[in-house]
């Protein structure tokens, strides 16, 4: 898969979620649920979207390497290569 696919699918899941954010508004190695504002049921949903849209499994045990929008997208990259 793409890389651009692939932070495609994590803006698109973002944006769903907080709407009035903007990526580049945010600093991509802060906190992901205190950058967007978002708890726990959200990041949740977050996860659950992007497994479905691109095919991984996500598991909890992995969670804190989900960190911030880059560990994030550095995640994704790594498991859907």
């Amino acid at each position: 898969m793409s890389e651009d696919r692939t932070e495609a699918a994590l803006r698109q899941e973002l944006h769903r979620i907080a709407p009035d954010m903007e990526i580049e508004d945010i600093d991509r190695e802060g906190d992901l649920r205190e950058e967007f504002d978002i708890d726990s049921m959200d990041f949740l949903n977050l996860v659950s979207a992007l497994s479905k849209s691109l095919g991984i499994t996500m598991p909890e045990e992995d969670y804190d390497q989900m960190g911030s929008y880059d560990a994030m997208l550095a995640y994704l990259k790594a498991h859907t290569s």
